[in-house]
């Protein structure tokens, strides 16, 4: 039986042989990614066993806006929800990334030139005298009794008095200080205050400002990589009662919900937000400029304190002016009312209260209706200076005008910085990846979602496509990286394009071209509503996404994200043939008889650069008995031939140059001018993953063929993807002509 088996697969099927080394491109991943478990199931949903940390947090916090400073005292409950018993607690604090002690922490610039502005000097070697970082100035447990610390660099271990056991919590009170930075004298600031100097006012921008606890989770255990900045964060979700004192005409924008309006609120502020809780169509200014205007004028010496709670965040951040103009709208979600707000000064004016309330809009809904609901009762933007920075329920972005005019450029620019930052409350704020480790889970699938945003709201605007990334992956390959890469391992240079932009068209490929619309956006929400309010790794993606869909994807997820290997396609060769009938009874039904795949010239031995030469020349012959085996009936040859008689076929050869298996997209123009295009999977890649050859019939006379020709797959050298092929002009050829 074997031996039979051997005969007739050997007999009957021709494969193409694969010459170079096999490389596994459609091997699965099992290998690469973590293995499944009770806590992670091989689906890529959460096990029955997944369990998560908690910490809430009550916080008092003041700013001394005399000297720029920020004193807090904070109450944190953690409750350990994992199997194991803890001694030891690691807290972040992030602050210290600015300390002069730790100045080669998050330096990304390091390299001297023979011009350079002050502050790029500055940059590079903090030459400058500021006290930045925390005074922690006590850490003790609920009974008042110190605890010991130790503290390195951004982190923080706490060595508990008593063993938090499983099941447990406990809770550390901390006191503690720092001095506000000024974002202008630092790289990548994603906080600290903003000066003005024509009104001598500060708009302060409050962020990563109180020590927060540290993950611990079932795969990584205590995620304590340092913050080196481009790394971002990996936060434990928990409840938030937050009281902030700041000068009393300071008007503050927050995560969470006002909880005592009418101590800080004026009573026409308070009447306003009433109206703009009812205002779906259009924002209400709850402060107009002229009232901003004024109210930056007085400088009051007193305070007020504001409270806020929030439920189920993973961070808390503000922002605090005396500068602010407000506006807000609600809207309404299928199962939540969101009240759309925005904060901004003067400077950003007019376009700020034109369009930032309406793209905070247009980003929970197409989001919501593309994940979940947006469950949080506001979101915020708040206008700064040069950043879009990420927190729950409320961004801080950049993009203003000069002198009241703004680039249309420019214009989209900042609309699209706010729909992303907006966008991050769902990806990492809720589905919360780890961004110091994996940046391109927040960064990529969300730039994805705020692309899609951008195609259906704002359908001028330009928008990242495989076209976008062809520069970054053509390039050296020896500097490049895969992106599973550590976050804090990319060059700056590239981690735009690394954990932006390639993530985003990766997702795009699989929902245009790879998977299809509707099962991938099946997919892309079941992901979504498994992992909210919890902690997904790659594997849980990846997983996820072939669960609910269906489809093998390790060969996609292999080469877009764990090699750097590109797209590059070659149509190598095309051979065309034709039948016709020579001395041959299309009825004859003995089979005797033969037929010619006829041409003008037996082209057989050469390699057509066109279709000049007309079809090649074969022999069909009748097929001998021994080719059925044991099979007893027989197909109707004649009938056979009729059926091809005077059609056209054409037998195309492409190579895998840049190493990417992809789907081969193939467009045929015909000779009356009509067009159509075949789709072909991946999988015709399995066999032999440098080259591959398929054949077609076809009615009409071809006269073109084109790989990929809505350019679907990042192919990064076009000019080999066509028959004939396209000519094209040397540099040199366009200089003499235009000579």
């Amino acid at each position: 039986m074997r031996f039979f088996l051997f005969f007739v697969f050997t007999s009957l099927f021709t494969v193409q042989a694969q010459t170079k080394p096999w490389q596994g491109k459609f091997e699965p991943i099992d290998n690469m990614i973590a293995v499944p478990n009770t806590y992670r199931t091989a689906s890529g949903a959460p096990g029955s066993a997944y369990w998560q940390q908690r910490a809430n947090y009550k916080i008092k916090a003041v700013i001394d806006e005399s000297n720029n400073t920020l004193t807090g005292e904070e109450t944190i409950t953690y409750f350990n929800n994992s199997p194991d018993d803890l001694s030891y607690v690691w807290i972040q604090l992030e602050q210290n990334v600015n300390k002069k002690e730790n100045e080669d922490f998050g330096n990304l610039r390091n390299s001297m030139r023979d011009s350079m502005t002050t502050r790029n000097l500055q940059f590079l070697t903090r030459a400058i005298d500021f006290p930045a970082g925390y005074s922690i100035k006590s850490v003790t447990d609920s009974s008042n009794n110190k605890l010991k610390t130790m503290v390195n660099n951004t982190m923080m271990k706490v060595k508990l008095n008593t063993i938090l056991k499983s099941g447990e919590s406990t809770k550390i009170l901390i006191s503690w200080s720092y001095p506000i930075t000024d974002r202008s004298m630092y790289l990548l600031s994603r906080e600290g205050y903003e000066y003005f100097p024509e009104d001598d006012n500060t708009v302060y921008l409050i962020a990563h400002w109180f020590p927060r606890m540290a993950v611990y989770s079932d795969t990584e255990g205590w995620q304590n990589q340092q913050f080196q900045k481009l790394g971002e964060f990996a936060l434990e979700f928990g409840d938030y009662e937050v009281e902030i004192t700041v000068p009393q005409d300071h008007i503050i924008a927050s995560t969470g919900e006002l909880q005592n309006s009418d101590a800080v609120l004026s009573k026409t502020q308070r009447k306003r937000l009433e109206v703009a809780k009812k205002s779906f169509d259009k924002p209400v200014m709850i402060i107009t400029k002229e009232e901003a205007i004024a109210n930056e004028k007085q400088k009051s010496t007193k305070q007020k304190t504001w409270k806020f709670n929030a439920t189920n965040v993973r961070d808390f951040a503000f922002a605090s002016s005396r500068k602010f103009i407000w506006d807000a709208q609600a809207v309404k979600l299928p199962t939540n009312t969101v009240m759309a707000m925005s904060f901004y000064p003067k400077e950003g004016l007019p376009v700020w209260q034109e369009v930032s309330t309406e793209a905070i809009k247009n980003g929970l809904e197409i989001y919501s209706e593309a994940t979940f609901d947006y469950p949080y009762p506001v979101c915020i933007s708040v206008n700064t200076s040069n950043i879009g920075m990420e927190f729950p329920m409320i961004s801080f972005n950049g993009g203003r005008p000069i002198n009241g005019e703004i680039t249309e450029k420019a214009k989209q620019s900042m609309i699209g910085t706010i729909i992303h930052e907006v966008g991050h409350n769902w990806f990492p704020m809720i589905v919360s990846s780890d961004e110091r480790k994996w940046m391109w889970m927040d960064e990529g699938l969300n730039t994805f979602l705020h692309q899609r945003t951008l195609k259906e709201r704002y359908p001028s605007f330009a928008s990242v496509t495989p076209q976008t990334i062809v520069p970054f992956m053509s390039g050296d390959k020896n500097i490049l990286r895969p992106i599973m890469t550590n976050s804090d391992n990319e060059l700056m240079t590239q981690f735009g394009s690394n954990f932006y932009r390639k993530p985003t068209v990766g997702l795009q490929m699989l929902r245009h071209s790879i998977i299809g619309e509707e099962l991938f956006d099946e997919a892309f929400k079941e992901y979504a509503n498994r992992w909210k309010y919890k902690h997904p790794n790659p594997a849980d993606l990846f997983r996820t996404l072939e669960d609910a869909t269906a489809t093998d994807l390790d060969w996609f997820y292999r080469g877009w994200f764990f090699t750097t290997d590109h797209v590059d396609m070659e149509l190598s060769h095309v051979k065309w043939f034709k039948v016709y009938e020579d001395e041959l009874n299309i009825e004859d039904k003995k089979g005797t008889s033969k037929s010619k795949i006829a041409s003008q010239a037996d082209s057989s031995k050469t390699i057509n650069k066109d279709f000049s030469n007309g079809p090649e020349v074969i022999t069909m012959t009748t097929t001998p008995d021994k080719a059925y085996g044991q099979f007893l009936s027989r197909i109707d040859e004649a009938q056979v031939r009729k059926q091809v008689s005077g059609k056209n076929i054409y037998e195309i050869t492409i190579t895998n140059i840049g190493g990417l298996v992809m789907p081969v997209t193939i467009k045929w123009e015909f000779k009356d001018g009509t067009s159509e295009i075949d789709r072909l999977p991946a999988d015709l890649w399995r066999r032999n993953e440098y080259e591959i050859q398929e054949t077609f019939i076809k009615e009409k006379e071809v006269i073109s063929v084109t790989l990929d020709p809505n350019f679907e797959f990042a192919d990064t050298n076009t000019e080999n993807n066509s028959f004939p092929k396209t000519e094209t002009i040397s540099e040199f050829e366009k200089f003499k002509h235009n000579k």
